[in-house]
């Protein structure tokens, strides 16, 4: 019967190995499979099994901004529109009137009916979102807006352009009207004019005071948005790209929109960079908006860092492969970021020798989480971005990546002890058999006794490492490296040095036993047999 449950029991163990997609040893996939089980109560779902281990070893994060280090709660937190009197709150002239039909059609977000007085809520980009909870709050039905101006043509946003256009057939004047908003410089820069109140002025003369107010709204933290449209000839194309590129619009204003950032993120970037990890902010929004997120977290100094610590997109793309490997690691902060951007800091990063990890949640953020060692997609991102990714972070906040490390760390350690364990009772194990041999004594384990100890004994012991519970002091060590091998001198020096006193011991019972009366009889195998065990018991709390 022993032998028969013995054969099934290999022959479901075989099952197990083989169907791992890896092709790991049993010990290292059931560590893997309780670390997966486990991260996903702290928010971190594990998609590709390798990403719970690789975590451990990553010493460069590359972070978004809106939702990772914010709280992703979008609200317009000052409009200042400069062709109505308070440039704060709508009236009934007609500028106001264009500005609500503006961002009611221009628009892709909706919101949500609210219930038992709840607060209404949106669906769509969220500073989309904060515009239009902002436009409710004037007393506008946007739905009736949108509804109401016929849509011609539509640029929806990206990154690339960093501005969206929507041509609309506008019942407000009978005119076609081509609305645009998106990064204040861009919007600004295809201006013509500025409308004020009553009057309009050129845009380049008034350039400078509107750009020092977007400073101090960056300044603030602050996400910035630029207003502009244009009244359309009936005999101009419905093209809103040709539209856009004449250059020839009225620029409306501008919107400060507010994000506040987590109150639990300066702490886990605190940890992050105690732990050896570099922290690198990579952003769509504007230079002065990221500097403050940064140094709100913790990760920028005004005394010690420098330009060379930050960087836009475009400054980026335009420096050679060279230049940039000789920045790449003192980078801290890349704003008005594109995916191509992002893709190709994370590959220089590689070159370095740094293990990247990356967030991301749009479509266009897929490029840089396969090109990482481990991506890591937002609950709320994009189906392509989690398919892209190996972990899925379902709060989306950045301390489920700190805590994504420590698990990772301590699955390492966990899978070093294991291997302290099985090698050292391998190494007495082989050896004792083999000197048992050349003493000529009779044989000091048996096979069934071997195979007791390798299927039942090992195994659990795997289950019993494999669970014990990550350590916050592994964040106080800093990042392995990539190419060190995983038995480390100190985890040598215990195997040969533990197993070695085994081995002495083992062997005067042996000695002691073949020279007595009895001999090495079934009495003394089996005494010999179990205090061979209680060692291993023994090293499993020495391997601990």
């Amino acid at each position: 019967v022993f032998e028969r449950t013995l054969k099934y029991f290999m022959m479901a163990v075989t099952l197990i190995v083989v169907a791992v997609p890896e092709g790991l040893p049993m010990s290292v996939t059931l560590s893997l499979a309780l670390n997966m089980r486990r991260m996903l109560s702290t928010n971190n779902l594990v998609r590709k099994m390798h990403a719970c281990e690789t975590m451990g070893a990553i010493t460069v994060i590359c972070t978004d901004k809106t939702g990772t280090l914010t709280q992703n709660l979008m609200q317009v937190h000052e409009p200042n529109f400069y062709g109505i009197k308070n440039g704060s709150d709508l009236s009934d002239d007609d500028i106001s009137a264009l500005i609500a039909e503006g961002i009611s059609a221009n628009s892709t977000a909706f919101l949500e009916e609210s219930t038992n007085g709840e607060k209404p809520k949106g669906v769509g980009n969220p500073t989309e979102v904060a515009l239009l909870l902002w436009l409710n709050k004037q007393g506008r039905d946007y739905l009736q807006l949108r509804e109401q101006a016929h849509v011609l043509d539509q640029l929806t946003f990206s990154t690339e352009r960093k501005f969206m256009a929507t041509l609309v057939e506008s019942p407000l004047i009978g005119k076609k009207i081509l609305y645009i908003k998106g990064a204040p410089e861009i919007v600004l820069g295809k201006c013509k004019e500025v409308v004020l109140d009553g009057r309009q002025v050129d845009a380049v003369e008034y350039r400078s005071t509107v750009e020092a107010q977007l400073l101090s709204y960056q300044n603030m933290a602050m996400r910035t948005l630029g207003f502009a449209f244009k009244i359309v000839g009936e005999n101009e194309p419905n093209d809103c790209t040709e539209l856009v590129s004449a250059n020839d619009l009225n620029f409306l204003g501008v919107v400060a929109i507010s994000d506040p950032i987590r109150p639990d993120v300066p702490a886990a970037v605190a940890k992050c960079q105690s732990a050896g990890i570099g922290i690198k902010i990579v952003t769509g929004d504007t230079p002065g908006t990221a500097t403050e997120i940064a140094r709100q977290i913790g990760l920028w100094n005004s005394e010690t860092d420098t330009e060379r610590n930050r960087i836009t997109g475009v400054a980026f793309a335009e420096l050679s492969d060279e230049e940039a490997l000789d920045r790449v690691m003192d980078l801290k902060i890349m704003s008005r970021a594109r995916p191509t951007d992002k893709q190709r800091l994370v590959q220089l990063l590689q070159q370095k020798g740094a293990v990247v990890a990356v967030t991301g949640d749009g479509t266009n953020d897929a490029p840089a989480l396969n090109h990482a060692q481990v991506g890591l997609s937002m609950g709320t991102g994009t189906s392509v971005a989690k398919e892209a990714s190996d972990i899925t972070l379902l709060d989306d906040s950045f301390n489920s990546i700190g805590t994504a490390v420590m698990w990772g760390r301590s699955l390492y350690k966990n899978i070093q002890r294991f291997i302290v364990f099985q090698l050292t009772i391998n190494f007495v194990a082989l050896l004792i058999v083999l000197l048992g041999s050349v003493i000529g004594t009779e044989l000091p384990l048996t096979v069934t006794q071997m195979l007791w100890v390798n299927l039942i004994m090992d195994t659990f012991a795997a289950l019993a490492l494999a669970s014990i519970p990550p350590s916050e002091t592994v964040m106080l060590e800093k990042p392995r490296r990539s190419t060190d091998f995983i038995i480390s001198k100190a985890m040598r020096s215990n195997i040969i040095g533990v197993g070695s006193i085994f081995l002495i011991v083992l062997l005067g019972m042996i000695y002691y036993f073949d020279h007595s009366t009895q001999g090495m009889n079934v009495h003394n195998l089996t005494i010999f047999f179990t205090f061979f065990v209680m060692l291993q018991f023994w090293n499993l709390f020495n391997a601990r």
